[in-house]
């Protein structure tokens, strides 16, 4: 079989293709480790929960670790919901261009294998896991029946990207549940403007497959909102910015802070200013623009647990 056709058709050219051995290629394309912005964009809320509790804390000393620990789970737990969510939708994946080039419905490793793959990314997250306090640790299995349940919502809702949501925010408590060991409604108003933003983004992803997706009954916010996706993303990205300020006023945040609020709300606006629905590749470089947005608003906030340590 030709390099060409193993590839994932929506990511070529990767460290992936080009210096992985190639036995190991299928398993780091079925975890998307070819494509990492889920998993950046998974640890954002984790970032920013952990720089704001820290700065509620006044205390940044463990800070570091948390953030590092914090990257390895996002990445090696985004790997396994991936490796599961290809699973559950491999004939699904068969149907639609975009991702019939994926490894499992082109048939370049078994169910049996990738679910192995998702057991060992699992039990890397579990290690990373065991790291925190007991109520963080029950806090982060809890993620868990969430991630089971989102790939089969697609088929039963037009809402699918509000699980999405509730799956990907959950960092904006672990945060939280690991500095202060409790989860309040400053960490609770932090997550509710996670999945607005969440929600927002992964309309925008899923305008690549709307054409697919309506063929084979697929439901999303993408084909909900249609025409009227500019206003949608404006309401849901006026949301998240308006909930995530209301966590940093109660969180006591200084102008570190808000400056990186204020950038993070220019971006959103830029999307939606930039978005055009009918262009697949735009969709794909703006959704992926928001691990940047995601930075601004963690600079800010980081600026601010130093400034707040040290006064």
């Amino acid at each position: 079989m030709s390099d060409a056709t193993t590839r994932v058709a929506d990511a070529t050219g990767n460290w992936v293709d080009t210096r992985a051995p190639s036995w190991s290629q299928p398993y780091l394309r079925l975890s998307r480790y070819d494509r990492p912005i889920g998993s950046w964009l998974l640890l954002m809320p984790c970032w920013w929960s952990a720089a704001l509790a820290a700065g509620i804390a006044r205390d940044v000393a463990q800070l570091p670790l948390v953030i590092v620990l914090f990257f390895i789970g996002a990445f090696v737990m985004r790997g396994a919901g991936c490796a599961w969510n290809d699973i559950t939708d491999r004939d699904l994946d068969a149907s639609v261009e975009r991702t019939r080039s994926r490894p499992l419905p082109a048939g370049q490793i078994s169910v049996t294998q990738a679910f192995a793959f998702l057991v060992l990314q699992a039990l890397i997250g579990l290690a990373v896991l065991l790291q925190f306090n007991r109520f963080a640790i029950l806090t982060g299995i809890a993620s868990l029946v969430i991630v089971a349940v989102y790939p089969f919502m697609k088929r039963i809702t037009w809402w699918p990207q509000v699980v999405l949501g509730l799956a990907f925010s959950w960092g904006a408590l672990m945060g939280f549940a690991v500095t202060l060991g409790r989860i309040d409604l400053t960490a609770l108003v932090l997550y509710a403007g996670s999945i607005a933003w969440v929600i927002g983004y992964d309309t925008i992803y899923a305008h690549q497959d709307a054409e697919d997706d309506a063929l084979i009954g697929i439901k999303s916010t993408a084909r909900l909102f249609g025409a009227r996706t500019h206003l949608a993303l404006a309401v849901l990205y006026s949301l998240a910015v308006v909930l995530i300020g209301a966590a940093l006023a109660l969180g006591g945040a200084r102008w570190p802070a808000w400056i990186g609020l204020i950038a993070f709300a220019a971006h959103l606006a830029w999307q939606i200013g930039r978005l055009n629905i009918s262009d697949p590749a735009l969709c794909l470089r703006i959704f992926k623009s928001n691990r940047d947005a995601g930075l601004l608003l963690f600079a800010g906030l980081l600026a601010d647990a130093v400034m707040r340590s040290v006064s």
